[in-house]
């Protein structure tokens, strides 16, 4: 499982012209699902985005996660995220789990994200998607467990 994190000041997810997700100050996640991907996969991803020292402390240090700063958390379905780009010019996705597996995991991620920290929202699974944010730094991190 891969998350994309970026901090962000804010973002948001709209669907035909319907914002669907949106949060201030936090974290905007683009996830990707693999097909050998389970739900401890899916724990410790979150466990990671939850305390990831991504936010400044009074230093100016990145010392604080999402937690500390009760922050937004925005979790977007990718399957891009997965794809295989070794070799010629043209992504491939069989890397990429199928729709139902990938369904499954992300709407369970998403599941724990709501029951461990307020201020989750999401984008819609499949979806086509624009994805508006005003990225943090830019702080961005690849996360894979």
């Amino acid at each position: 499982m891969k998350g994309l994190l970026q901090r962000v000041a804010n973002a948001r997810v709209d669907v035909a012209g319907e914002t669907v997700g949106a949060i201030g100050q936090g974290l905007l996640v683009l996830v990707a699902v693999e097909p050998h991907d389970t739900p401890a996969q899916a724990d410790k991803l979150l466990h990671k985005l939850l305390n990831y020292r991504v936010f400044s402390d009074p230093e100016g240090r990145m010392n604080r996660s999402l937690s500390d700063v009760a922050g937004g958390l925005l979790l977007v379905s990718q399957f891009t995220l997965a794809a295989d780009t070794r070799s010629g010019l043209r992504p491939g996705f069989s890397t990429a789990a199928p729709p139902p597996l990938a369904r499954e995991l992300f709407d369970y991620l998403l599941g724990q994200a709501q029951q461990q920290h307020p201020g989750t929202a999401s984008g819609r699974f499949g979806a086509d998607m624009q994805v508006h944010l005003v990225n943090d730094g830019p702080v961005t991190f690849m996360l894979e467990v």
